[in-house]
């Protein structure tokens, strides 16, 4: 009973320890500097070459309502103006832009910056789709043909014998 008392002891001291550093830690956690929401994001991070992206960003500047720019080698300078507590734009990557990462990069009027990654895709798109066949009427040994006539033979003898049937119940009731 005595070991019991002693290990519950122990165990509160440790508690009462793990509580007080965790209140210290909170109660001397500096609060949020200007600058640290600074980010600039692309949607969609992946584009095709000769699609439009949208540009995201905030730069803690009185609520965004002062425009400022980004640059890639992806599609060029762009403006990004106030809209709606975030500056956004949209960019057209070329065409004939070739496929790779590129650094987006985002430049405050209020000094601070921020950068993310475009991935541009060059792939080619298909004209038309695969010459496939038309599934069972493909080529072969004609299996199509084989089920439809499998499948009014079936029919013609449902109905055959149910015509039976009924000339039998006819008759055995005269």
């Amino acid at each position: 009973m005595q070991g019991i008392r002693t290990v519950n002891r122990a165990l509160s001291s440790v508690l009462t320890l793990v509580g007080l550093i965790g209140a210290f830690v909170l109660m001397s956690a500096a609060p949020a500097r200007a600058g640290e929401n600074t980010f600039v994001e692309v949607t969609p991070n992946s584009a095709q070459a000769g699609s439009r992206v949208t540009i995201r960003a905030n730069c803690d500047n009185d609520n965004n309502s002062r425009q400022s720019s980004v640059h890639s080698d992806a599609f060029g300078h762009v403006t990004l103006r106030p809209d709606k507590g975030f500056l956004t734009a949209q960019a057209s990557i070329p065409r004939d832009k070739q496929a790779g990462d590129y650094p987006v990069d985002l430049r405050c009027e209020n000094g601070q910056t921020a950068s993310t990654t475009l991935t541009v895709l060059n792939m080619a798109s298909p004209s038309k789709g695969p010459a496939t066949g038309g599934g069972g009427t493909a080529g072969g040994r004609g299996t199509g043909s084989l089920l439809v006539l499998g499948g009014v033979a079936l029919v013609g003898t449902a109905i055959a014998l149910g015509m039976a049937g009924g000339r039998r119940r006819s008759g055995a009731g005269s």
